[in-house]
């Protein structure tokens, strides 16, 4: 059975979830989390099935999922979470570094991919990097991507039908496309509460919220509360 943490936890702690059925590489990531003070080990699993039993609890903050787990692909695991779990941040952990399980993993919605011979402490201090809006990638992974975007022919019309048209833009004045949950935050943000006021009220870690933040902004263009706020009442996001 999957593993739940019950006690209790700030706000600020990062909630991780770990789907791994190597067990020493799991203890030694719950002692990295453990001895890192804003982090929390809150699910464990060992087998796919576990993994989305697990899904089925309260969301964590960060999902780490091996690939090659012994009833099955960590890949389902990645696409329920995507599913289940849409506001937390998933990253790859796994010794598969060939171009199809990246490609798959990052399509099915994974946001980092880590090869095993990371540092358990190196790969916390990666989950800090991925909830600050970062995507960490192993360099030998990254090198597969950049070659597989590099090597990708053009998508259009083929090369002796012409120019290719330029894809169309949404006029400039077009309002912004904000979630439900972005719209939540934004509309605290217009009460006058804080980044942790807000965690609280939602429920979730401030570190989500930020990220949160973070996408309303480049959404409405903007680099400030005070600006999001006149920009999403000027765009009727908000009331005037």
């Amino acid at each position: 059975m999957p593993v739940m943490h019950a006690a209790p936890l700030s706000p600020a702690t990062i909630r991780v979830a770990v789907v791994e059925d190597d067990l020493n590489f799991q203890a030694a990531l719950d002692r990295a989390l453990n001895a890192t003070p804003d982090m929390a080990l809150t699910g464990k699993a060992v087998t796919r099935a576990q993994g989305l039993a697990l899904l089925q609890g309260a969301p964590a903050d960060v999902l780490l999922v091996d690939l090659g787990l012994p009833d099955g692909s960590g890949i389902d695991v990645i696409q329920a979470a995507t599913r289940l779990w849409p506001q937390c941040a998933i990253m790859v952990s796994t010794t598969f570094g060939d171009e199809t399980h990246v490609m798959r993993s990052i399509e099915a919605g994974a946001a980092g991919y880590l090869l095993k011979d990371s540092d358990p402490v190196e790969i916390a201090e990666e989950i800090r990097s991925l909830m600050a809006g970062g995507s960490p990638i192993s360099p030998i992974i990254a090198r597969q991507v950049l070659r597989r975007f590099r090597s990708a022919p053009a998508a259009g019309t083929p090369a002796d039908s012409g120019p290719e048209a330029p894809a169309p833009k949404p006029p400039d004045d077009a309002p912004a496309s904000l979630s439900p949950r972005e719209r939540e935050v934004l509309n605290y943000i217009t009460k006058g509460f804080t980044v942790d006021e807000i965690a609280g009220l939602m429920q979730v870690s401030h570190y989500t919220v930020q990220s949160f933040v973070r996408r309303i902004y480049s959404k409405l263009k903007v680099k400030s509360k005070a600006e999001a706020i006149y920009e999403a009442r000027h765009q009727g996001i908000l009331p005037a």
